[in-house]
């Protein structure tokens, strides 16, 4: 399944690392607060917040290598209780959230992740759970699809390739044929299939590249997935690999790091800036600090005055308020975009 060559993303400039590059020009190239200006665009300033992704933690059955959490079996980090209780209640006292995004690590590993579920259907929030699918084969799990399909919760899981090679590489030996039995539970229950539960699936690029185009691709993914395992699912969510944490630490050790950042860069899109996800969305920590995005979460990049769901009376408060950015913020801008629901621009 090759997707970074320059044939297969021939929209893109520079699809392979070029003798010329030095720091130097890299670190002046990558400069998005100078990239925004440049453009004759304003620093990025939230709208309002419509999506609250709450991160419950780090702890997962997987420990994927292009992993931006830093996510496994290892890890301890977990939300509690009472930060949980927290969350519902900025959330029930908030005017303009209308989706609670629940991600991870594993996210149904969390001790209270089908309290935060219940308690977020009851207020009438749309609930994403980012899966792995994994985790729905795990023993003490086998009600889980049960659980997810009964509050409607929508299913937004990770399978980057519909090859077992390229998926086994990324996440690890016999990920692929767990992921095949757990789509087909989920088709079993209606997922991919009513309206009611939407089952989507996220790629994410092997190494250095940027994702080919959505469409093409999920039309690809949606052939071979019905013809090989009768798999049926609603969107195919392309989304690129941020240069931090795991992924980071494979470009560093491959020599691609350099490569990988100006590739970014170089293709920076000012027509995504609008869209991008951190405009009309807050994420929470495990521990209650509040972020920009959860990409900012994991480089502990805080909003400004380091806020807490302890520190605000309700999401709303979030709105209007500068963002802060980095040189990681060109993964979202590249190419078509990139965001959490995928791509931000078409064609």
């Amino acid at each position: 399944m090759q997707t970074g060559t320059t044939a297969a993303n021939p929209q893109y400039r520079r699809q392979q690392p070029c003798a010329c590059d030095t720091a130097s020009v890299a670190a002046v190239r990558a400069d998005f607060g100078g990239t925004l200006r440049r453009s004759g665009l304003p620093l990025l300033r939230r709208a309002q917040v419509t999506t609250v992704q709450i991160n419950v933690g780090k702890v997962c059955n997987q420990a994927c290598q292009h992993c931006h959490v830093d996510a496994g079996p290892k890890r301890t980090e977990s939300m509690s209780r009472e930060t949980a209780d927290r969350v519902l209640t900025l959330l029930s006292r908030s005017q303009q959230p209308t989706i609670a995004d629940i991600t991870g690590g594993a996210p149904e590993l969390n001790l209270w992740f089908r309290h935060l579920v219940e308690q977020c259907r009851a207020q009438g929030l749309h609930v994403i759970d980012r899966c792995n699918l994994t985790i729905l084969l795990e023993p003490g799990h086998e009600t889980l699809a049960d659980f997810l399909a009964g509050h409607q919760v929508e299913i937004t899981a990770s399978l980057p390739c519909y090859t077992r090679e390229n998926v086994d590489r990324q996440r690890g030996r016999g990920v692929f044929d767990k992921s095949i039995q757990a789509l087909q539970l989920l088709n079993r229950i209606g997922y991919g299939i009513s309206d009611e539960l939407p089952l989507n699936l996220v790629y994410n690029p092997l190494g250095p590249s940027l994702p080919p185009r959505q469409p093409a691709l999920e039309m690809d993914y949606k052939r071979h997935l019905l013809e090989d395992f009768g798999i049926r699912f609603n969107r195919l969510l392309t989304i690129t690999n941020m240069p931090i944490s795991r992924f980071a630490e494979f470009l560093t050790r491959t020599g691609k790091l350099e490569f990988y950042s100006s590739l970014l860069a170089d293709n920076f899109n000012a027509a995504t800036v609008n869209h991008l996800m951190c405009r009309s969305l807050i994420s929470v920590g495990w521990d209650g600090k509040l972020y920009d995005c959860d990409f900012n979460q994991m480089l502990e990049i805080p909003i400004p005055r380091r806020l807490t769901i302890w520190d605000i009376e309700s999401f709303d408060e979030m709105a209007e308020r500068h963002i802060a950015t980095a040189n990681h913020c060109f993964g979202c801008t590249a190419g078509a975009g990139s965001s959490c629901g995928g791509t931000l621009v078409g064609p």
